[in-house]
């Protein structure tokens, strides 16, 4: 089958539902100049978008989507090349051939954009109203009164809790699903007539992902703006946008309105997508197995400033409050909850990397609460840490040679260079990367490859136990599905034990033997995954359960 069949330049259904044709991309090509080269990161991409309607650009990471958007914006980098014959038609206006000064008044005003992380598109020194009042005075003459008014009621528009007060906030004073809202406001502010929400969701706690959509959508249909979504994770697809278009390799494979495209996948790269959700589950733990980790009242709080810088008020925020925690050899242990429910900070004090004010943890039968850093050094090895991030965790000035030996190195682990070298490729190897890859650096990597290279990383030192923050959250679902079905894999070659944190339920069903649900630093309910998640005893439970596997308000 060729490809023009699957993908021809115009819609299926261009035409036929009456609705105004607002933006029409045809031919769209970018190449960026790289070291040594040219990377064609868009082949010819075409799209149309309808007045009040979403169409989703689907894609994996490096699948060219947030190219795409961006060349609609006008937001490439200098490096970045928009080729001859590339043609973006909004509301009838040649978007590139328009002059940097048209541009910027298009943008905000006509399409605007909702980056995929909120904490780096806010500006950390500016309070939220004034990066309101920013965008409104950019484009509308008005007071500072009437702006700040204006601000407010776009915070209440995009429902943040006491907006008045949030106004005076800076960002890293909002939790992430505020922030992701507040880039919504300021995304609306000028009723623009195109949204592109890129990853709007990414980071976000599954309930806040249901709650964000549905924002997205009411704000849609009441004011009839046109929606582009680009998304990797087809839940969402389904059930927000009424088109799609399936992007691979810097050019669109398949497009259909949704429900066809779901009910009969056509390319072969939309059926792997369609087949990448996490599924499976854990395979079961036989026998009996000794404990390698143990919590017992496990505390810990932190003492937070309240008031003015002259009449200050402490109080302590108890993060984990006397929480119990038993895990087996062989075990996948899930950690679910909100943000802020205090997860990360069980994980990190049961592995010592913060200090607990209370309660005794022990690992392989040997306490360790009262173990300071030096203590803790021999125990190191053998429990690794895989963080959310994996850009932030490697150090991108050292090679993945050097990221990966040294601990190698620190630990005393391997006879000499040579055999170091050789453990290095071999984790690479397990992790499911090339060894060929030891003098380049984390920054030519995807995201995957990335959290690939962290997990060689920590089973580099053959430990006993590893503590997995949300290392899959920030990836694409066939991404996931292949770091899930490694970690399996690791874990049944090499005996590991996992405490796994999540938001994502449905990688948890199909990681975790055991899942303890927590909230608020306490646990609400725990139990076997199978059980918890199929017949939740608490009503928060049940709501992240309806929110992962049904996308419900």
């Amino acid at each position: 089958m060729t490809h023009d069949t699957l993908a021809p330049s115009e819609r299926h259904d261009l035409g036929t539902h009456g609705r105004e044709l607002i933006l029409d991309a045809r031919n769209v090509a970018v190449d960026f100049k790289v070291e040594g080269g040219t990377v064609h990161a868009v082949r010819d991409v075409s799209f149309q978008l309808h007045k009040g309607e979403t169409i989703a650009l689907v894609g994996e990471s490096g699948s060219g989507k947030s190219v795409t958007a961006r060349t609609v914006m006008r937001l490439l980098t200098k490096r970045a090349t928009i080729l001859p014959g590339t043609k973006i038609t909004l509301k009838g206006q040649d978007i590139v051939a328009m002059s940097d000064r048209e541009m910027r008044k298009l943008r905000g005003n006509d399409v605007a954009m909702i980056f995929q992380e909120p904490m780096s598109s806010l500006n950390p020194v500016y309070t939220i109203g004034q990066q309101l009042c920013e965008i409104l005075h950019l484009h509308n003459k008005m007071s500072r009164k009437e702006a700040m008014d204006r601000a407010r009621e776009l915070l209440e528009e995009v429902q943040i809790p006491e907006p008045a007060a949030r106004l005076k906030q800076y960002p890293h004073q909002l939790s992430g699903g505020q922030r992701q809202r507040v880039m919504i406001a300021m995304a609306l502010a000028n009723r623009p007539e195109v949204l592109i929400a890129d990853e709007p969701t990414t980071a976000l706690d599954v309930t806040v992902q249901a709650q964000i959509l549905h924002l997205i959508k009411d704000l849609k249909d009441r004011y009839g703006m046109a929606v582009i979504l680009i998304t990797h994770d087809l839940t969402i697809v389904r059930q927000f946008s009424e088109y799609v278009y399936v992007m691979q390799n810097g050019a669109v494979q398949e497009h259909n309105e949704t429900e066809a495209l779901f009910a009969n996948p056509r390319h072969a790269y939309t059926r792997h997508l369609l087949a990448s959700e996490p599924k499976g589950v854990a395979n079961p733990l036989v026998g009996e197995h000794d404990t390698v980790l143990e919590g017992r009242d496990v505390r810990v709080s932190f003492t937070l400033k309240r008031g003015g810088f002259f009449k200050p008020d402490y109080f302590d925020l108890v993060a984990v409050d006397n929480l119990d925690i038993k895990l087996q050899r062989h075990e996948t242990l899930g950690l679910v909850g909100e943000s802020g429910s205090g997860k990360t900070t069980f994980g990190q004090a049961l592995i010592r990397l913060i200090g607990n004010q209370g309660g005794e943890i022990f690992f392989d039968g040997q306490p360790i609460h009262g173990f300071d850093r030096k203590a803790m050094r021999p125990l190191r090895s053998r429990m690794q840490v895989v963080f959310q991030d994996p850009f932030a965790s490697l150090n991108p000035r050292m090679s993945i040679r050097q990221i990966i030996e040294e601990g190698l190195i620190v630990n005393g682990i391997g006879a000499n260079t040579k055999d170091r070298v050789n453990r290095v490729r071999q984790a690479l190897v397990d992790a499911g990367m090339p060894d060929t890859i030891l003098n380049r650096f984390p920054h030519e990597f995807s995201g995957g490859q990335r959290q690939r290279i962290a997990i060689a990383r920590a089973i580099a030192l053959e430990p006993e136990f590893i503590l997995l923050d949300e290392p899959t959250s920030a990836l694409d679902l066939s991404v996931q599905a292949q770091i899930i079905a490694l970690l399996r894999k690791l874990q049944d070659e090499k005996g590991l034990s996992y405490v796994f944190i999540s938001h994502d339920l449905k990688v948890v069903r199909a990681l975790c033997h055991r899942v303890m649900v927590m909230q608020f630093g306490k646990i609400v309910e725990e139990g076997p995954v199978s059980e918890v998640l199929t017949n939740p005893k608490t009503e928060y439970t049940a709501r992240l359960v309806r929110a992962a596997f049904e996308i419900a308000a």
